[in-house]
């Protein structure tokens, strides 16, 4: 069992916090399928102190979430800290985490995010006067490093434990890398021989083969999935269930894909409104229906969608095209 501070988490599989992706509509459908920790997209942490109303929004956590790991992010010491007392204090998130790993210009030029992977001692100062002022167990995301003439990953991860950090997360991707190349997992395992508190791997799992290889070759405490989850809750349960028992579970059909897509859907109209949940829903739908035949053109379609209504009625009619050609398949062979 992964335990971060007094928190039990029942399996090591997590949910990364993807922006823009991992509100409580995408956490709670994940949740469903498994996973044993997930966490909430960041959020900024003068925007919670200015009380802005969609950093507000973003806070909300369905009790069937938890375990949940908030993550919040900044550059200056006195915001962040604020912030993670407001999180502490006002929210029913188990973890507050802080982001080290946001590689986008807009998020580094304010000293926030991946920008503080140069300097091990800032890392430190901030994750301490943190902890100082929370009663909630602190983690920290980061990336290995800035690009490969600054890798400081095990410093950094040090300077996390040093301050009172009780896990960190790694991408074994360097800020430069984007989400480009290979993760290098090399370091990830580096990390974890000089580190005592838990340490969760991410990059590259693409499917539950590769979850249990990180956990094999780095020795790591949990694994981390982000965009292998688009779409597909599937893989989280997949997952889940291959570590348990060394079965694959087989992949979804396209009706049990819909089926989930509409749910996603419909929880995410509560949460926000019908016309933003459409909008908003028209990149997750495109990604549940990857790898379904003739998805191209409703794709297309998709995109022109106003109204719940209109998107449920072209979901629902290629999954009736597709089982129409898979029964007629049948009756010829």
């Amino acid at each position: 069992m992964l335990k971060i501070g007094d928190i039990e988490i029942k399996n090591p599989v997590v949910l990364a916090p993807m922006a823009g992706v991992c509100n409580s509509a995408f956490r709670l459908t994940v949740k469903e399928f498994g996973a044993g920790l997930v966490c909430a997209e960041m959020v900024s942490d003068k925007g919670i102190v200015n009380k802005n109303e969609k950093t507000m929004n973003m806070l909300y956590i369905d009790e069937r979430e938890k375990p949940l790991s908030l993550q919040i992010f900044g550059g200056e010491r006195k915001t962040l800290v604020e912030a993670a007392k407001f999180v502490d204090q006002n929210t029913n998130a188990d973890i507050i985490d802080i982001n080290m790993g946001c590689p986008v210009p807009k998020i580094t030029k304010c000293d926030a995010g991946a920008k503080w992977l140069l300097d091990p001692n800032k890392i430190y100062e901030m994750v301490s006067a943190v902890v100082a002022e929370v009663e909630k167990p602190v983690t920290v995301k980061m990336r290995i490093g800035w690009d490969e003439e600054h890798i400081f990953a095990v410093k950094n991860a040090q300077a996390v434990e040093r301050a009172g950090g009780k896990a960190v997360s790694l991408h074994g991707r360097t800020r430069v890398q984007m989400y480009e190349g290979k993760a290098n997992w090399d370091i990830i395992r580096e990390v974890k021989q000089n580190l005592n508190i838990p340490l969760i791997g991410n990059g590259d799992v693409q499917t539950p083969q590769d979850a249990k290889r990180m956990l094999d070759e780095t020795g790591v405490d949990g694994v981390m999935i982000g965009r292998a989850a688009l779409g597909d809750p599937w893989m989280i349960y997949r997952t889940v269930q291959y570590l348990e028992t060394g079965i694959l579970m087989p992949q979804p059909s396209v009706r049990e894909k819909i089926d989930v897509c509409i749910l996603h859907l419909d929880r995410l109209i509560a949460l926000k409104n019908e016309n933003i949940a459409v909008r908003e829903m028209r990149k997750h739908a495109a990604w549940y229906l990857k790898g379904v035949r003739g998805n191209a053109i409703v794709r297309n379609a998709i995109n022109e969608c106003e109204t719940r209504d209109d998107l449920v009625a072209l979901l629902n009619d290629l999954v009736a095209e597709v089982e129409e050609k898979e029964q007629n398949q049948l009756i010829v062979g």
